[in-house]
């Protein structure tokens, strides 16, 4: 099963729906190659008004990049560095091939870059991987040998989301050193994302044992990864994956951390939304679990003596 998932996956990648900021005149616009005309290729366009416009939506991360055309000058092309090398890569990449064959210049300006002993964005995603399996052995342990109620697996489930944040982010500190202002709110969100899965882990494990251990090994961890693309992204995996990711904890927590650390939490809203409702539902499971299983299993009150 686990060869299938990742081999469907990563079968024959392709880039799809990278999102590109576009400034340029209507007479500019005439002449863009055919290509790149939105549906038919790679790229979503969206057109802005002016340059500040563009670079305004790299900023909150509502274009990964954009193509400017200034009057009476070559084009220039602005990426964010930390929107991931896949994406960042595909659109350099693009436009210099296509500009080269007009026999012009592309000046490519990078913004927002990863930490410099990061370059790659990798020890972030490897945090991210990190937490996420080792949230699962931990609450999948305690949710299978231990019967205690909901109040105290939900404080296990808190208290090590705490705990997987501030060593994961302190490893990944201790290793690229300094990630500047915003390390406080991806710490904060490590800590969320832990917990979001925790929960959902915890819930199935009081629900159904180690089958429900199993169920959420698949969903939350095993699918979570792959459909998440990894360092990478999910812009080049087959439309089920890109269809899935947005609404997987990992894809979201990665993309959060980034937006904290480099973007000044830019397009961190989404991000939010989908692990808070992927905690309210692993609460609600382990409530849920907690109320089957006393209808199941009432407690007896002894016998008073006589």
């Amino acid at each position: 099963m686990i060869p299938r998932l990742i081999g469907t996956a990563i079968k024959n990648p392709q880039p799809h729906d990278i999102k590109v900021g576009l400034v340029a005149p209507p007479t500019a616009l005439q002449h863009f190659p055919p290509a790149f005309a939105n549906g038919s290729g790679p790229f979503r366009f969206t057109i802005y008004a002016s340059e500040d416009a563009a670079r305004a939506a790299i900023d909150n991360r509502s274009v990964d990049g954009a193509l400017i055309f200034g009057p009476g000058s070559d084009p220039r092309l602005i990426v964010a560095g930390a929107a991931g090398d896949a994406v960042v890569g595909v659109i350099t990449g693009a436009f210099t091939n296509v500009f080269k064959a007009q026999d012009q210049t592309l000046t490519v300006e990078t913004v927002h870059p990863f930490a410099s002993a990061d370059p790659h964005g990798l020890i972030l995603f490897f945090v991210v991987l990190a937490v996420v399996v080792s949230t699962l052995v931990a609450m999948a342990g305690f949710g299978l040998r231990s019967q205690s109620g909901f109040g105290l697996r939900l404080i296990m489930v808190v208290v090590y989301a705490v705990l997987a944040a501030l060593v994961g982010m302190g490893m990944a500190r201790w290793i690229a050193g300094d990630y500047g202002s915003g390390f406080r709110v991806a710490t904060a969100l490590v800590a969320l994302g832990s917990a979001a899965i925790g929960a959902v882990v915890a819930g199935s494990a009081r629900l159904l044992g180690a089958p429900g251990v199993v169920l959420a090994a698949i969903i939350v961890v095993l699918l979570d990864l792959v459909s998440s693309g990894g360092p990478l992204g999910s812009n080049l995996l087959p439309d089920f994956y890109r269809w899935l990711a947005p609404g997987m904890p990992v894809a979201q927590l990665y993309s959060a951390m980034r937006s904290a650390l480099y973007f000044d939490n830019g397009g961190i809203a989404m991000p939010v939304a989908v692990l808070g409702a992927w905690l309210a539902g692993g609460v609600l499971l382990m409530a849920l679990a907690e109320l089957i299983r006393s209808r199941s299993h009432p407690r007896v009150a002894p016998a008073p003596a006589r």
